[in-house]
């Protein structure tokens, strides 16, 4: 449900708009240097301010409860938290009649009978990718020598970075939103991390990335062009410092090669905009007019690279 993990375990906790959102680690190894300097930069990775994303800032600052003494991890649970100060819940009343197309809000209330917490998405909100962002700070202090990077290769369909600030402000002017896909790469992988059938390494990445609002898909090294390839082209023959191509992605049978990981990750168009929509009105029982009012992102897909590295460092953590 809401953890994930064996043995480096995550358990996240919190919604949107309510007092605060954290995240619980067990398995965290004792004696690992860290401070609250440590979260700033990744912090700062997700946080909004480049052309497209939410006007909604927080000052995102990390709280530690519990696992850290005198700035080494002590081998008990690490317990962080990240009050929420900057809240509008007046601007999600609306959605109680209406719930928004693409989003949790009608489902969440069906499962929960209503007692769910509505407010900026809740429990289901982007929000809750902060406490898995910082959970990924320790994570990739566990893994020491593995680098995992991620980036952004695709906005609106258009590779060409150069391109995508147009394409933005004309989603924002239309009142839409944009929709991309990143890319994450690990290096200086051992070879052996994996555990098939069911914790291979594909499965457990795959498992992790689907958890963060708005991912549509996933695919590894050739991925969907694979089926389109012959063998010769899609195998890749080994030299003696380990796979000499990649198509693979960096896993042979659920198990790490020694070659980088490497996969993309497709991420939806913003389900709140303000263009508006058509959508039936459970109030007055008849199909309406819905313009979804707040502070959204145009493209969250700009925010969502250091999440996905974050999720892939958790699962590695474990897998280590």
């Amino acid at each position: 449900m809401n953890s994930f993990g064996r043995i480096f375990k995550v358990s996240l906790f919190g919604e949107s708009h309510g007092d605060s959102i954290g995240v619980v680690i067990d398995g965290v190894p004792e004696g690992i240097a860290l401070e609250r300097e440590d979260f700033l930069f990744d912090i700062g990775r997700r946080a909004p301010g480049l052309k497209g994303t939410t006007a909604r800032k927080e000052s995102d600052e990390p709280v530690f409860l519990s696992g850290i003494y005198e700035g080494h991890t002590t081998g008990a649970p690490l317990a962080v938290v990240f009050r929420n100060e900057n809240t509008r819940s007046a601007d999600y009343a609306q959605f109680d009649a209406m719930p928004r197309p693409g989003h949790a809000d009608f489902v969440a209330a069906v499962k929960w009978d209503w007692e769910n917490d509505p407010r900026g998405g809740g429990h289901f909100s982007g929000r809750l990718t902060l406490p898995l962002v910082a959970a990924g700070v320790v994570a990739k202090k566990v893994l020491e020598d593995i680098d995992i990077h991620a980036e952004l290769i695709e906005v609106g369909g258009e590779k060409d970075a150069s391109r995508w600030e147009a394409l933005l402000e004309a989603a924002a002017q239309e009142g839409d939103s944009l929709g991309g896909i990143v890319e994450c790469r690990v290096d200086n992988v051992p070879i052996g991390l994996g555990e098939p059938f069911f914790d291979s390494v594909e499965s457990l990445i795959s498992h992790a990335v689907f958890a963060m609002p708005g991912v549509r898909g996933i695919e590894f090294g050739d991925g969907f062009r694979a089926p389109r390839m012959k063998g010769s082209e899609h195998n890749d023959p080994f030299g003696p410092d380990g796979p000499a191509k990649n198509g693979a992605g960096g896993v042979n049978g659920g198990i790490t090669n020694g070659a980088p990981i490497v996969f993309r990750v497709a991420v939806k168009p913003t389900s709140s905009i303000a263009k508006p929509q058509r959508t039936w009105n459970f109030k007055d029982k008849k199909m309406d007019t819905l313009s979804v009012k707040g502070r959204h992102d145009v493209c969250f897909a700009l925010r969502t690279p250091v999440v996905i590295e974050a999720l892939t460092a958790l699962v590695l953590a474990d897998l280590v």
